[in-house]
């Protein structure tokens, strides 16, 4: 009888052995070559993966952070009275949760609104940027890595001079967004925790520029995080491939349609008067029924392009012809 029972035990082993590392890289996704990457992931990675969503390129977007560099190297330059390089490291698409997951702390997460849209974005700097413009704008010397002392709340002046910057590229992201559309960026708050700086669904979409900024041997870099839901009021102008497809203007047509305009012939009628009949009334009309419109010679008709008044005036004769005299522009309705 034991020994029935350890065969039993044995093939319920065999049956509910272990997997190696092998079989537990495939089903989590990991382990596969440069040559593998290229093939479609399997396991439970290609079931994470399965709710990402390809999204749309705005190419006037690039622009607007192209010109935004351009902006801040000049704002950020006079500020701190230093030489200053900004320059645009990638334009990325993602998950805001998965943004939030990827900061590294300490960190400080600007909150800003976009008044016209009314929506928020997100600026955030690492330490190394925190720390290096402190130590540019404090007097720090050339050629020493800006200090960093872990362990330690942010100083109120350190908050100060982040504000101070924050506003500086709000302003200068408002004007980059000027050739597209006229945007206002207002600084709300700021943040040390991530979590309190949720200003959107973990799940939505967002669109993430990370700009690096180098002051000589100092340096850091700056995110911009703005929704994707912020920029629906103007993903159309957004989608353009150029300016020109907005702001670009054809003199020599415009010229050439007014000059056509003048010579364009339109039909205009003239009413004597409008009212209301029944349609028991009209179906009851014989041939030699009157027809009261009960107006007056004095009164005044109406000259009418289609269905839009254009003139009212007062109808007469001159010679054989009826003709109407031309008394003013008519009211818009």
């Amino acid at each position: 009888m034991a020994e029935n029972n350890d065969d039993i035990l044995e093939n319920e082993a065999q049956d509910f052995r272990a997997l190696n590392q092998e079989e537990i890289d495939a089903l989590l996704g990991y382990g596969y070559s440069d040559e593998y990457e290229t093939h479609q992931k399997n396991g439970l990675q290609a079931i994470l993966r399965s709710n990402m969503v390809s999204y749309e390129r705005l190419p006037m977007l690039e622009i607007v952070f192209d010109r935004l560099i351009r902006l801040l190297a000049t704002s950020l330059r006079n500020y701190a009275q230093d030489n200053v390089e900004v320059a645009l490291d990638s334009i990325e698409s993602m998950r805001f949760g998965e943004y939030i997951d990827s900061l590294t702390l300490p960190t400080l997460i600007s909150v800003f609104k976009a008044e016209e849209w009314d929506n928020y974005g997100l600026i955030t700097m690492d330490s190394a940027m925190i720390y290096s413009m402190v130590d540019v704008l404090l007097g720090g010397r050339h050629g020493t890595a800006a200090m960093r002392i872990e362990g330690r709340p942010y100083t109120p002046i350190e908050l100060n001079i982040i504000k101070e910057i924050v506003h500086i590229i709000l302003n200068d992201l408002s004007s980059a967004f000027d050739p597209v559309t006229s945007i206002g960026f207002a600084f709300d708050r700021l943040e040390t925790n991530p979590r309190f700086a949720t200003i959107t669904r973990m799940s939505n979409a967002v669109i993430v520029a990370r700009l690096r900024v180098d002051m000589e041997d100092r340096g850091g870099k700056i995110d911009l995080i703005i929704p994707y839901a912020s920029l629906e009021p103007v993903r159309d102008l957004l989608v353009q491939m150029f300016m020109g497809e907005r702001f670009g203007r054809d003199v020599i047509w415009e010229n050439h349609l007014m000059s056509q305009l003048w010579d364009t012939s339109v039909e205009v009628k003239a009413v004597i008067k409008e009212t209301k009949v029944f349609l028991s009334e009209v179906s009851s009309w014989k041939k030699g029924s009157f027809f009261p419109l009960d107006i007056s010679p004095c009164d005044d008709i109406s000259v009418l392009c289609g269905d839009v008044p254009l003139f009212n005036g007062v109808m007469g004769r001159k010679e054989d012809n009826v003709v109407v005299k031309i008394n003013g522009r008519a009211d818009k309705k």
